[in-house]
């Protein structure tokens, strides 16, 4: 097994960089049950993921670029009953090769923020959607998507706890915030403005927490905070 990252008395999370963008690719594990979520399987990702759990609770996209969403299809096929979890206005890109990558094709079973009866459609980055909160509990661990748009239409950050230790939280920001840096927003389908947007409304979020992002190494949310308003301003 992978040494941890995080430990906490009731979880760890586990991490490894995958494929040839090195996107993390993380595990968290309940210490109780011994059940595991898989946040952000990105390319060459399976092989990991399989060799450190047994049918995990959920596959969990914090966006849906195609360094993110990769390994969703073989981990599908691997376990078929396990839901993939996406931000609703990124499952068009979550679910299609939208950027002719070869991205394997994987349908979203969840997808996070939707209205009744909503259908998968193409989205722009609008403010619209800005610091939506959706929980979602999977047995003892229970995760919040708080919506940053931006970098991606749908983009979000998840935070998670045990439902026994609500107080230790962690972070996994995508590619929204990183170390000392913070997330591109020159795609297709990304905006400056709502970028803009999303990163003056993080600096709302109250109390601290590691941040474990989508690449490269690891911060804090106090300490991001301090050079947010740096990007913010050349923005």
């Amino acid at each position: 097994m992978d040494k941890s990252i995080f430990e906490t008395d009731f979880y760890k999370v586990l991490f490894r960089p995958c494929g040839d963008l090195q996107t993390n690719c993380y595990i968290i594990i309940s210490k109780k049950t011994g059940n595991s979520l898989v946040v952000d399987a990105g390319m060459e990702a399976a092989p990991w993921v399989a060799s450190q759990v047994q049918n995990p609770l959920a596959i969990l996209n914090t966006h849906g670029h195609f360094d993110h969403v990769w390994s969703n299809a073989e981990l599908k096929k691997l376990w078929p009953k396990t839901p993939v979890v996406c931000p609703y206005e990124d499952v068009f890109l979550a679910s299609q090769d939208r950027f002719m990558q070869g991205q394997p094709i994987c349908d979203v079973d969840i997808m996070v923020g939707a209205p009744e009866n909503a259908t998968v459609q193409v989205f722009q980055s609008t403010t619209n959607n800005i610091g939506r909160r959706n929980l979602l509990q999977w047995e003892d661990l229970v995760t919040e998507f708080i919506c940053y748009p931006g970098h991606t239409p749908g983009n979000s950050v998840i935070i998670l706890w045990h439902q026994d230790e609500p107080e230790k939280k962690v972070m996994f920001s995508g590619d929204f915030i990183f170390y000392r840096s913070i997330g591109r927003s020159d795609f297709k389908f990304s905006s400056h403005g709502v970028m803009k947007a999303s990163l003056q409304e993080v600096l709302k979020l109250e109390g601290d927490m590691p941040v474990f992002p989508g690449h490269d190494a690891f911060t804090r949310l106090s300490d991001e905070k301090i050079f947010i308003p740096r990007w913010i301003a050349t923005m």
